[in-house]
């Protein structure tokens, strides 16, 4: 499984002014929407649950929420590009987050949840792919450049 076939323009976001309660909450609410998931609020939940447990802001401007969930049947990836940052997100090498990957798994996926947060961790941590990213004009091209 790679992550970059569980990526599709739909699933990705470019947003501006948002606060970091506001990004989580539009990315379970696409998730929600694309998949048709029955539990958006326990989705939700789970992901502010973690957060409050720990940042998942990596460093490099990115931050990659992650949970294991019952009912879910295969990873699901949702994507925000904030030029602008979130002012909020804190990572931590205290850099601003501009990219939020979230990804959201089975309980049952241990081994798939973390190759996809290896192989996120892998593609970002290039300079050259973050400021393409951060360029792109529309989901589109964050996708292709994702895909490079």
């Amino acid at each position: 499984m790679k992550f970059e076939d569980l990526i599709y323009p739909e699933c990705i976001k470019i947003l501006s002014g948002k606060r970091k309660d506001e990004v989580l909450s539009e990315l379970v609410d696409l998730l929600v929407e694309l998949y048709n998931l029955n539990d958006g609020n326990r989705l939700r939940e789970a992901i502010f649950h973690r957060e409050k447990l720990m940042s998942t802001g990596i460093g490099l401007g990115i931050a990659i929420p992650h949970i294991r969930i019952e009912g879910v049947k295969e990873p699901l990836i949702a994507i925000a590009v904030c030029r602008d940052g979130i002012p909020d997100y804190e990572s931590i090498d205290n850099q601003t987050v501009k990219i939020v990957i979230m990804i959201i798994a089975g309980k049952e996926q241990h081994k798939e949840y973390i190759t996809l947060l290896s192989q996120i961790v892998s593609k970002l941590k290039k300079d050259d792919v973050r400021e393409k990213i951060l360029s792109a004009e529309n989901p589109e091209e964050i996708l292709q450049v994702i895909r490079m």
